[in-house]
């Protein structure tokens, strides 16, 4: 959690003044942290990308960067924020499905050279466009295995799944992995994510280590990298810490050991993913009352943030209960209301749809009052419906050691496409305005 007091020394009420409400702060000193804790808890030696899919703000990359982590990418919109943060195209992994021709071309162009192909028919595409660029990709292929049943936020694979090939269909022959434009270099898996429990994330971790050798020995694979995905969780919206996971390293390393002996020199290397665990715990949303009412019988605080901002996959039912405190000085509980039992939090959008919170209060928030929504770092602002009215994003500040390091905000903007030649839009030709075939 992200408190008032542990703002890198700068005080919310200052910031807000500065830069207005509603305002995300990200601390890159509890980034900093958060990298070094998860290397702590994975096996030794192994590479972090970071999943800019949590926060692409280009500062957290940044830190990324100068942690040492690598960045892990599904879109061009990431890829230009790593590149803007300072890594090159080939420090980069890109993977997805449903990665197009386009894509994979602006990506090639941009220097990435190692992409997480998701079927055979993306393993093709990669290889076409590499082709064109005359290069040769190296691709991962991402294993939709079996699974453990671990709980887990939300299960990727281990069921029917548009993510990667189902282990019972994998069948890796001499001609995939002499495909032209394409070089198979390991295997990819990614079972789950938000795993708050270490014991189950640590079984997963295990069982994709030992499919991952059994698919090496029976297809003679090139098992040069081996991405064991994440799942690493982190709290969302509301107080608490990020879960420990010490007791991974050993189990890990245990079974690399005995499956991959030659993984501690590099053979395979071995790579971990992670996004809301690294970030989460980094950002807090400041926001401000509006109006305080009563409805029926039901007591109302109206914000001036709603699921247009707040993240959680919101527009798919995927929030979880929000915990936003309000920014009081010590010692001062708030005014006695007459407005007891639950408030319902809401925000400023034009349909029903737009709650935060319906958890109980004991003491309401006062129209004016300044909240905190702690813990907001990852998934926040771009997991959200942010386009939705029309209203303007949050500013969103970056501090370290006690100084504001950046200070922006996100735009939607419409910019004017220009027709290919010989297109029908294009002038001159048949179907532009003003041309024989188009409707005017």
């Amino acid at each position: 959690m992200l408190s008032v007091s542990e703002t890198a020394h700068v005080e919310p009420a200052d910031l807000l003044g500065r830069y207005g409400s509603p305002l995300y702060v990200y601390d890159l000193a509890r980034v900093d942290r958060a990298v070094a804790d998860l290397r702590q808890a994975l096996p030794e030696g192994a590479l972090i990308h970071y999943s800019l899919k949590a926060n692409p703000h280009p500062e957290l990359v940044r830190a990324m960067r100068r942690n040492g982590c690598l960045p892990e990418i599904c879109s061009t919109g990431e890829l230009d924020s790593a590149l803007e943060a300072g890594f090159r195209g080939e420090d980069c992994l890109y993977g997805g499905p449903g990665k197009t021709a386009d894509e994979i071309g602006r990506a090639l162009a941009a220097g990435v050279n190692t992409f997480s192909v998701e079927s055979l028919a993306d393993l093709a595409r990669v290889g076409a466009q590499a082709q064109r660029f005359g290069v040769v990709a190296r691709c991962l292929l991402r294993i939709n295995g079996q699974g453990t049943g671990a709980g887990a936020g939300l299960r990727m694979t281990g069921r029917p799944s548009q993510f990667g090939i189902d282990l019972e269909d994998v069948a890796v022959d001499a001609q995939m992995l002499t495909a032209e434009g394409v070089q198979v270099i390991g295997l990819h898996f990614f079972p789950l994510t938000n795993a708050a429990d270490p014991a189950g994330l640590i079984a997963e971790v295990v069982a994709s280590v030992r499919t991952a050798a059994v698919l090496q020995r029976r297809w003679h694979l090139p098992l040069r990298l081996l991405d064991l995905g994440g799942g690493f969780a982190a709290p969302y919206g509301a107080p608490g810490e990020r879960p420990d996971y010490s007791g991974l390293r050993a189990p890990v390393e245990e079974v690399l050991d005995e499956e991959l002996p030659g993984w501690r020199n590099g053979a395979p290397h071995v790579s971990f993913e992670s996004g809301r665990y690294l970030v989460g715990d980094s950002g807090s949303l400041f926001c401000t009352v509006t109006d305080v009412k009563e409805s029926r019988g039901t007591h109302f605080a109206v914000l001036d943030t709603g699921i247009n901002h707040l993240g959680g996959l919101a527009g798919v039912g995927r929030l979880p209960p929000l915990r936003a405190e309000p920014l009081r000085p010590e010692g001062r509980p708030g005014r006695p209301s007459e407005l007891g039992g639950p408030v319902t939090l809401t925000g400023p959008l034009c349909t029903p749809a737009d709650v935060l919170s319906r958890a109980p209060r004991a003491v309401p928030p006062e129209p004016g009052e300044t909240l905190c929504v702690p813990n907001m770092g990852a998934y926040g602002l771009t997991a959200s419906l942010v386009g939705f009215l029309s209203r303007p994003a949050p500013a969103e500040v970056v501090v370290d050691g006690g100084r504001v390091v950046s200070a922006g905000r996100l735009e939607l903007r419409r910019h004017p496409l220009r027709c290919t030649p010989g297109h029908p839009g294009h002038p001159g030709q048949p179907g532009h305005p003003g041309q024989p075939g188009h409707p005017e």
